[in-house]
């Protein structure tokens, strides 16, 4: 099993930026991918970016230029660097990873945390 913790979200005026991380612990051995998603209020989940094990990253097209997925050496901590953000971009943000075994793939999510962007 994966345990994952969250820090980073708040409350920030358009054009500004935000670092969102996220710490797994338990069989991170296991984990191939590590990704960022987001629900905002009325909306569906929707991707943000995701980060392989391999080092693919993998991002909407409403981010790509503003936001940036990247992890730590050891594979247990993925950040989200969020730059000129926007309204549209308030969400809950959550963390989250896929580990492999040979009893089959299995998802792990964090407990979210709110992105406000206001002025």
């Amino acid at each position: 099993q994966v345990q994952l913790v969250e820090s980073g979200g708040g409350l920030v005026q358009p054009g500004g930026s935000l670092r969102l991380s996220c710490t797994a612990s338990g069989s991170t051995y296991r984990i191939f991918v590590m990704g960022w998603y987001r629900q905002a209020p009325g909306k569906q989940r929707e991707l943000v970016a995701t980060l392989t094990k391999g080092g693919s990253t993998n991002y909407s097209d409403f981010v790509k230029g503003r936001f940036t997925i990247s992890r730590d050496n050891f594979i247990t901590t993925v950040y989200l660097q969020m730059n000129n953000l926007k309204p549209e971009d308030t969400a809950i943000y959550s963390c989250n990873v896929k580990t492999s075994s040979a009893y089959g793939p299995s998802d792990y999510w964090g407990q979210g945390t709110q992105v406000t962007v206001s002025s």
